[in-house]
């Protein structure tokens, strides 16, 4: 038995004795569905860089050139659809033994897979929101108009996601940090842990007791502090093999 098999062996098994899983899931996971990290070269924000498209303060100083980024980026939010990884933590919800997902993501994947107890840390890029008046209403970011879109109150709308300079959605926030603290396993998939305060999760996670599960490409800097069972590759591919053993384990 190699020592890939031996890992996801021992993180099925954690998986399936426990109901009250919570995943939380990056940039990492969606990749496979042709959306690339935001950070990584050749990304979104080589072509955009971030200070002047993804602040609050850029949006109040110029929407319609920050919304050339949201139109461009929509026309890869259209053609993505889940991929393995997606559809193995619907199954695991399905089954009864993940009891909700965490994710750093705008891109609505885990709703589209099934999953139906989704907490989007940094908002969804399927609806737009005034912030004037706070009125939101649903849009497809690849169906372009002429600048930013405007609300009935006659403001600039931006799409319902976390910009840099604001904060957390207050809901978001508290529920994930109930959930880290009080779940059994976490599996974190495809993050680099790079931004908080959703790189703390992790941490509260094993401060409560969880064992930790990583799918990562690479390790990551709470790899060696706080995981106990990391399994390298693509999500695509773990997340798979960790569903194969779990089910071999619920069939005797």
């Amino acid at each position: 038995m190699s020592n890939l098999e031996a890992v996801v062996k021992e993180a099925a098994r954690a998986i399936f004795q426990t109901t009250n899983a919570v995943a939380v899931t990056g940039a990492g996971i969606s990749v496979e569905s042709g959306i690339e990290d935001f950070r990584s070269p050749g990304g979104l924000w080589t072509r955009y860089p971030p200070q002047e498209y993804a602040t609050l303060d850029a949006f109040y100083d110029n929407p319609d050139k920050v919304w050339e980024m949201w139109y461009d980026l929509g026309e890869t939010l259209k053609k993505a659809k889940p991929n393995p990884a997606h559809l193995t933590l619907a199954e695991l919800e399905d089954m009864g033994h993940l009891k909700a997902v965490i994710t750093q993501n705008i891109d609505g994947l885990h709703h589209e897979a099934g999953n139906r107890t989704v907490i989007e840390y940094h908002g969804n890029a399927a609806q737009i929101m005034c912030p004037a008046c706070t009125r939101r209403r649903p849009m497809d970011l690849s169906q372009r108009v002429l600048g930013a879109p405007r609300c009935e109150c006659g403001g600039y709308m931006k799409p319902d996601i976390v910009l840099f300079g604001e904060i957390i959605p207050e809901y978001a926030l508290k529920t994930s940090e109930m959930l880290a603290k009080g779940c059994s396993v976490m599996i974190v998939v495809g993050t680099s842990a790079q931004v908080y305060p959703a790189a703390s999760l992790p941490y509260m996670a094993k401060e409560g007791g969880a064992v930790v599960i990583e799918c990562n490409i690479e390790k990551t800097a709470f790899s060696d502090v706080v995981v106990d069972h990391f399994i390298q590759g693509p999500a695509g591919k773990t997340l798979p093999l960790l569903m194969a053993e779990i089910h071999a384990l619920s069939q005797g």
